[in-house]
């Protein structure tokens, strides 16, 4: 079994645009502004912490693969890139699953030959390197830089239709969670489930997900039990049948958000019966909840000790095979003892909070509107540490230089035998890759732009016949015909600038500033925009509801969506452009039907209205005053 060991394995260098392929955005302050006309550059971030190996090195390793096919010397390319003489380890890397190699720098799981060697050579072999992740994983976990593999979406599929039509273990099959993004709704991912069970192995049930609700405002009462609703339908749509579907819950992977109910769920009506395989689209969190569920009551107790943590980074396709824990089984007495702690944290408040819960705290409320807190009830108890030292090493005279006190060698932790035996495992599976998707089409830097990874604070505008909305340059909404003005509600990164035009000006406006710092997204001038689809036009056409209820969601792709607030009855023509080879979703009833009433005062001279952010909640926290 793998456990977290970070072993530094050098850089290679970024990505190009995701030409076939399958993010984060920028760390930011609290407060969103509203941008019109003018968009204030982020702030440039600090370069990525270099690996300890030389440059020279690492440019070699770069190049190795490409040299060794073009002749170059092979006890250079052994040494410093890929080594086509050494077979692939069969160790797979604790951060995506890849099977650890040093064979192909373009191939999952690589590590540069020379790292290979020095972590395999020792008495153990290739045992050596189930401390080591691959080289993408180390960089992706501490430069934030992309590393491209050859990796078509139909090995992604292929690892995991293998994972899902295995015989059964235990007598039964395994229960699937599926995980969806709820700001991708409809997910486009779900009808594709069936096409990849057998009907040999029938899943033992699904238990649907909804992740990243964390994002999103509340904009009326009530918005979680709307949203569930949403996601049940979208269930439904695709194909799952009631008796499929066990249950669907609404969490946040990365705040904490109803992950203490989700635990509570499955041990209550899965217990340990048999596996469990996380499933989803690329990007939609399932690594994340991953790494939340090694963390929680859902895992064995030695667990977080022994394996490794995926690897979590906002480009999709992060995991690459399968990484698993085991599941503790729910006891009657665990049950009681985990059912008194969460009784007991329920009573404390804030202030009774550790200076260090605290601080974690108000970081996830600057984060999301949704916060909870994921607590452990059995924890390993660690034997104390005993210190030794050699007195003739400690004991220097005045003369000398103190002497470095070596460091001992720690024993990796494993799993014994009796503790996996009959163990039923949790699963985290490669990502199924989203068709379609405008994120196919950005670059590293660019995907980074347009996902949210901060509370969104929607941005309204009312807009009159003849005026254009675009979401950076990757999606545009002309208002063509209507009586009356219509207000619009921008949901998406607050990094992505706003700009409201004319329909005279909107064409020239996109010409001039398209790959420009105006538009932010794309990013890299006349030649990115070359190479860059053109914008593509879909007419829509709405019926208002009333003032104060959006009537539908336009979503342009996975950049966001607006929804689209109108009079009663007032007919509106929109014509909605996205990137050539994505599509642009009408969805109704809206996500967040009362969107366009969490906002402040107009801005005097302007289509826009000052933004408002709603509170944070925090779940399992008494507030002062309650009883």
């Amino acid at each position: 079994m793998l456990r977290l060991g970070r072993v530094l394995l050098g850089r290679l260098r970024p990505a190009q645009p995701w030409a076939a392929r399958h993010g984060a955005a920028a760390a930011g302050g609290e407060e969103e502004r509203f941008v019109f006309l003018e968009y204030e550059p982020e702030p440039s971030l600090p370069p990525p912490p270099p690996p300890p190996a030389a440059s020279a090195r690492s440019r070699a390793a770069v190049r190795s693969r490409a040299a060794g096919r073009d002749g170059a010397p092979g006890g250079e390319r052994a040494r410093w890139g890929a080594d086509l003489s050494v077979p692939p380890s069969g160790v797979g890397c604790s951060g995506c699953g890849a099977e650890l190699q040093c064979r192909d720098a373009a191939a999952p799981g690589f590590v540069p030959a020379d790292k290979y060697r020095s972590l395999s050579a020792g008495p153990g072999g290739v045992a050596g390197l189930r401390d080591a992740v691959c080289q993408r994983c180390w960089v992706l976990a501490h430069g934030g830089r992309i590393v491209r593999l050859e990796l078509p979406p139909e090995q992604h599929r292929a690892v995991l239709s293998a994972a899902l039509r295995s015989p059964p273990r235990h007598g039964r099959g395994p229960l699937l969670l599926y995980l969806l993004d709820v700001l991708e709704l409809p997910d486009p991912v779900l009808p594709q489930l069936p096409s990849l069970l057998s009907p040999e192995v029938p899943a033992a049930g699904l238990l649907v997900v909804g992740n990243k609700v964390d994002l999103l405002p509340a904009d009326s009462p009530g918005h979680l039990g709307r949203l569930r609703q949403r996601v049940t339908a979208a269930c439904l749509q695709a194909g799952i049948s009631r008796t499929q579907l066990v249950d669907v819950r609404l969490v946040s992977a990365k705040t904490g958000f109803g992950m203490e109910g989700l635990v509570s769920r499955l041990q209550r009506s899965w217990k340990c019966a048999g596996d469990v395989y996380l499933l989803g689209a690329t990007n939609s969190g399932k690594s994340t909840l991953f790494n939340t569920l090694l963390l929680s009551d859902y895992c064995k107790s030695r667990a977080p000790d022994v394996v490794g943590r995926a690897t979590v980074s906002s480009w999709p396709g992060t995991t690459l095979n399968l990484l698993k824990f085991p599941i503790i089984n729910p006891t009657c007495d665990r049950i009681f003892r985990r059912q008194e702690r969460l009784k007991e944290e329920a009573l404390k408040t804030e202030d009774q909070l550790s200076d260090e819960e605290k601080k974690h705290l108000n970081r996830l409320k600057k984060q999301g509107y949704l916060v909870g807190r994921v607590g452990r009830t059995f924890k390993c108890q660690k034997e104390s540490s005993v210190i030794d030292f050699d007195p003739d090493v400690l004991s220097y005279s005045i003369d000398e230089d103190p002497c470095g006190i070596p460091k001992k060698h720690e024993e990796r932790e494993e799993f014994t035998y009796n503790e996996v035996k009959d163990a039923r495992w949790c699963f985290d599976t490669p990502g199924i890759v989203k068709e379609n998707c405008v994120l196919n089409l950005l670059t590293e830097k660019e995907v980074k732009q347009v996902l949210p990874t901060q509370a969104i604070i929607p941005r309204t505008f009312i807009l009159k016949p003849g005026m254009v909305l675009f979401l950076a340059a990757l999606g545009r909404i002309d208002y063509l015909q209507g009586e009356k003005p219509a207000w619009f509600s921008v949901v998406a990164s607050r990094l992505l600038p706003v700009h409201i035009a004319t329909l005279s000006s909107a064409d020239a406006m996109y010409e001039k500033h398209a790959g420009q710092e105006f538009f932010k997204v794309p990013m890299g001038g006349k030649e990115r925009m070359k190479e860059f689809p053109p914008l593509v036009p879909q007419d829509i056409t709405l019926k208002g509801t009333g003032t104060t209820e959006a009537v539908a969601d336009i979503k342009l792709s996975s950049a966001g969506w607006v929804a689209v607030t109108a009079h009663a009855e007032e007919e509106l023509l929109l014509r909605a452009y996205t990137p050539r080879g994505t599509t642009v979703v009408v969805r109704e009833p809206p996500l967040l039907p009362y969107i366009s009433n969490v906002r402040g005062a107009r801005i005097p001279g302007t289509p826009a209205y000052r933004t408002k952010k709603p509170p944070s909640l925090v779940e399992n926290l008494k507030t002062v005053g309650n009883r």
